[in-house]
């Protein structure tokens, strides 16, 4: 099994630390794993994408244009990248982040992949996770492919948040459950 995917937003909005959560926690379920980040100059704010592959066999390469799945963040990343995912692929979709007619442009032009839109940015201001709409999202990625278990989510959290941020780990494991039982 290899599973390419592609994570894509502003700058900010935590796209490299949930490709980091999903190739750790691809690691420690004894995967082969790649991780390659990508983003403007601009630092916060600037475009942001992060290529993420989980595999049973070594990886040829590190850089996903096509994705099995897409977990986009914004509108301008959906609009950008939903031409590239594979047919019978998933999609992720922050619906409080991307405009509804992107949505439903992309659901029109692409009838042959799945998409999943959940207003991750709005559960995770409205549940006290400000910050977690990434995570929320991965939860949710979690659930529709199984890529990874709860458990190995877990252990990736614990190594990517450092001790002194407990309650980031916390937050992070309920934004998961969320995102993955929406």
């Amino acid at each position: 099994m290899n599973t390419n995917i592609l994570i894509a937003g502003f700058g900010g909005q935590g796209i490299l630390f949930a490709g980091k959560i999903l190739v750790y926690a691809g690691l420690m379920a004894g995967k082969e794993v790649s991780w390659l980040p990508s983003y403007g100059p601009e630092m916060r704010g600037g475009t942001c994408n992060c290529s993420v592959v989980i595999s049973d066999d070594p990886i040829g390469s590190p850089l996903v244009t096509n994705p099995d799945v897409l977990m986009a963040l914004n509108t301008p990343s959906l609009d950008k990248f939903i031409e590239t995912v594979v047919d019978g692929g998933i999609v992720i979709a922050d619906s409080t982040m991307i405009e509804k007619s992107a949505i439903d442009a992309a659901a029109a032009t692409r009838p042959d992949v799945k998409i999943h839109a959940l207003p991750a940015t709005e559960l995770a201001d409205n549940n006290d996770l400000a910050g977690g709409a990434n995570i929320i999202l991965l939860g949710k990625l979690i659930g529709e492919t199984g890529l990874i278990s709860d458990e190995h989510f877990k252990a990736a959290v614990d190594k990517v948040v450092p001790a002194t941020k407990q309650k980031l780990r916390d937050n992070d494991m309920k934004a998961m459950k969320m995102g993955a039982g929406y």
